[in-house]
């Protein structure tokens, strides 16, 4: 049976105070909910917000979390490359902006949990009237246990990938090294960064 969200709460910690930390996602669906499980389950102690801005373009959600910077000591936008045009604009603004830091995932948040199966480089592409990422949840439909995956109704998809998510982690960081030596990012997810950034703070 599949844990819930509430299962992975764990008493109030009674340490320091920790920095405030928001993070932007413009997955409303399974993307929100998993990053929200994980801070849950590595024990965030501070103050975390999970907001859909209204603006899913990585421009717009970038611009969001340089307005909002200054209410938190760190800012993090959760977004999918797939084919949006105003990528390469956002992650210029990100990098000038100190505290602001862009969690990419190529083409999309499901080749994070496929990582979860298999390290996978292979470059997703439209195919037909198929975008990159839908090709790519095609592809996570194929891995056990995730026939019958649903974008929109899978929830806490964290809990039941959770005995899975060393294997992801490690999978990640080896693919995000190759993408950085070959300069090719299709594939690839910076999600483990964001969760081991969770875990240092537990």
């Amino acid at each position: 049976m599949a844990r819930t969200a509430a299962s992975f709460r764990r008493s109030a910690p009674s340490r320091r105070p920790q920095p405030t930390i928001l993070v932007i996602c413009e997955d409303t669906k399974s993307g929100k909910t998993y990053v929200e499980d994980a801070a849950i389950h590595f024990r965030v102690r501070v103050r975390v917000e999970i907001v859909h801005c209204g603006r899913t373009d990585p421009k717009g959600i970038v611009e969001e979390s340089i307005r909002r910077k200054t209410n938190f000591d760190r800012v993090f936008c959760v977004v999918d490359r797939d084919t949006h045009p105003t990528w390469d604009e956002a992650l210029r603004l990100a990098d000038g902006c100190e505290g602001v830091e862009v969690v990419a995932t190529y083409p999309c948040f499901e080749f994070w949990l496929i990582l979860h199966f298999n390290a996978n480089r292979r470059p997703y592409v439209a195919q037909g009237n198929r975008s990159p990422g839908e090709c790519c949840v095609a592809d996570l439909r194929q891995c056990a246990g995730m026939n019958n995956y649903n974008k929109g109704a899978d929830a806490h998809i964290f809990g039941r990938l959770l005995e899975r998510l060393g294997a992801a982690r490690a999978n990640s960081a080896r693919v995000l090294a190759d993408a950085k030596a070959t300069g090719e990012y299709n594939p690839s997810s910076r999600m483990h960064e964001l969760l081991s950034f969770f875990e240092g703070l537990a």
